[in-house]
């Protein structure tokens, strides 16, 4: 997840490698951690978190006109599908985002700028480690 976040902040992209490595180290991580029921909701749950995703990247686009997120910020919320439970997407999805317009009115601020309804932000920088975080929580109290 550091490294996915790193390259986004940099770049501006989530390289498909890393995420793929995630996505499939979560799904294995549940078929041998539970049973099949637990690697089908895994599956299930990257799916539909993808699907979500990419539906919202296509609605901004439709309304805005323009491009709001990429196709790998919604492979990377398949990875949180896999990782995670349904709460726990939720938490890390809200975390990302409050840290991300947090981070950006900061940023205005500390340089004297305003802000911008078209300024844009490496969502993958704050997404990944809210997953990483919503993992460890999970590992530690459930």
């Amino acid at each position: 997840m550091l490294a996915i976040a790193a390259v986004d902040a940099q770049k501006f992209i989530i390289p498909d490698p890393l995420v793929f490595a995630a996505l499939l180290l979560g799904l294995l991580r549940a078929g041998i951690a539970g049973d099949a029921a637990e690697f089908g909701l895994a599956l299930l749950r990257a799916a539909l978190c993808c699907a979500a995703f990419v539906m919202l990247m296509s609605a901004y686009q439709a309304l805005r006109h323009r491009r709001g997120m990429g196709l790998g910020d919604a492979k990377l919320a398949a990875v949180a599908g896999a990782w995670l439970d349904w709460m726990t997407i939720a938490a890390a999805i809200e975390l990302a985002a409050v840290s991300a317009i947090v981070a950006y009115a900061l940023r205005s601020f500390l340089r004297n700028r305003r802000m911008r309804a078209d300024a844009v932000l490496p969502f993958g920088l704050f997404f990944a480690p809210a997953i990483w975080l919503g993992w460890l929580v999970e590992t530690i109290f459930f």
